[in-house]
């Protein structure tokens, strides 16, 4: 049914249809809204699900923990600060291999305190085994919510659905959301071969010596390694079932002759495919763009071939890894190792929240056209602010 809905409600609706068996949040800005309505959902009976309502963002990362060691289907939602707080039980939610799904609604980290949006949080623990989806707009929010039980149940493996705070959260746009005997012939009932039961008592996330540690962290990084074409698959099988719900883990823009590619993440790709189209329209510049939707697992070899005949490109993230460059930048240039790579560069932009305008898009696309040279810039910066640390 078409509607038009906030993004977080539009998440909630996505849940609520999974059929959750419990849901665990600790409200923090700017994913507030989504918890909000799936705890009126409860209150309402819309939703037959445990609601728990935790005493910080470590307790509700423990929670539903807790809720999926013992056979439960269970989401939670969380930003920036909150996020960074449950980042021991993060490691432990992907280590015991639970399929939790939650959503990370992206926003800046302290110091100083921002709770605009960028994308510093999710990025900062990209090594925590969960796999990270990045969404472009609200119907992809909700497609991307449902194909995440899915792929994390089949895989055993957590799964991080990322929007950026309040550009997604926060706005109204029109949404298809499915019916619920469309999503149940999408997304079964969640039957773990194991769980934690009292009946059949075992031990789940032992203690493991150097004898075996190293073993585990292989099986857990090759799981990961093949989740990419899981993630395709249940792309396509929704594809086929809803006639929509993205490409796998990247997707391509005006690449036709491209001689120059932009790369992002997140809510920028819309803004980017206008630069792209009035760049080409109006001055000729053969520009292409690459949205890359899954960060973890990394799409090396999709994004390899997607840009390995362009001359130059230019990666615009919001976030750095303070010290060398964007942190997408160098997972891309990664992609090259040992073999002949475009010039690629790292463009910083829009960090805690600051605007980027297509203009500001177009003008790194004709910087790299004129000097391919690969570089790290940050651009938007306010050369006033800049001159005022420096009296």
């Amino acid at each position: 049914m078409k509607t038009i809905l906030e993004g977080s409600v539009a998440v909630a609706e996505a849940v609520r249809l999974c059929r959750p068996d419990m849901v665990c949040a600790y409200p923090i800005t700017p994913q507030t809204h989504i918890v909000e309505e799936l705890s009126r959902m409860v209150a309402d009976g819309r939703l037959d699900a445990g609601y728990v309502l935790a005493e910080s963002e470590f307790g509700a990362a423990s929670i539903v923990l807790g809720g999926s060691a013992v056979g439960g289907r269970t989401y939670t939602a969380t930003s920036s600060q909150g996020l960074l707080l449950m980042v021991e039980v993060i490691f432990n939610i992907a280590g015991l291999r639970l399929p939790v799904v939650m959503t990370c609604a992206n926003r800046a980290v302290s110091a100083p305190i921002n709770i605009w949006n960028d994308q510093q949080d999710a990025v900062s623990i990209r090594d925590s085994g969960w796999i990270q989806l990045f969404v472009e707009d609200n119907q992809e929010a909700v497609d991307t919510h449902i194909q995440a039980f899915k792929i994390a149940e089949e895989l055993m493996i957590p799964v991080m659905v990322c929007m950026d705070g309040y550009v997604l959260t926060h706005t109204w746009e029109p949404v298809d959301i499915p019916g619920q005997e469309e999503v149940d012939r999408f997304l079964p009932p969640y039957r773990p071969a194991d769980r934690l039961d009292p009946d059949d008592p075992f031990t789940m996330g032992s203690m493991v010596g150097p004898d075996a540690y190293m073993e585990t962290r292989y099986n857990v990084h090759m799981d990961m390694m093949e989740a990419r074409q899981v993630i395709k698959r249940v792309c396509e099988e929704y594809r086929e079932a809803f006639g929509r719900g993205g490409t796998g883990v990247i997707d391509s823009y005006g690449m036709e002759g491209a001689e120059v590619v932009l790369v992002s993440m997140g809510s920028l790709l819309g803004t980017m495919r206008v630069a792209v189209d009035e760049l080409r329209e109006e001055e000729g510049l053969k520009v292409g763009l690459i949205k890359v939707r899954c960060f973890r697992p990394f799409p090396k070899d999709a994004i390899h071939d997607a840009v390995k005949e362009t001359q130059t490109v230019g990666v615009i993230e919001k976030d750095i890894s303070l010290g060398l460059e964007g942190t997408l930048c160098s997972e891309l240039r990664a992609a090259f190792c040992g073999e002949d790579s475009p010039e690629i560069s790292s463009f910083i932009m829009g960090l805690g929240g600051r605007d980027i305008t297509v203009e500001e898009i177009k003008q790194v696309a004709r910087d790299l056209a004129a000097n391919p040279a690969c570089r790290v810039e940050f651009r938007g910066l306010r050369e006033e602010l800049l001159k005022g640390d420096e009296g």
